[in-house]
């Protein structure tokens, strides 16, 4: 599990975005993570260390579609 530190003024689903790519789903998995971030408000403090969920773990799930008409 990568962990990196907030840059200033960054928020959790910020920092997921710069690092991962993507937030859906991965902001969640890192509030678990990380116990306590939650009480440190919108904006992390500078230099505040996060854990990431893995970037497979973190993947997307795939949808199951249906073709309604051929």
């Amino acid at each position: 599990m990568p962990e990196v530190r907030a840059h200033q003024g960054e928020t959790l689903d910020r920092l997921c975005y710069r690092v991962l790519g993507r937030t859906a789903g991965v902001t969640e998995q890192a509030l678990e993570l990380n116990p306590g971030l939650a009480e440190l408000g919108p904006e992390l403090p500078h230099g505040t260390l996060v854990m990431l969920p893995d970037e497979h773990a973190a993947a997307p799930p795939i949808a199951n579609t249906i073709q309604l008409w051929s």
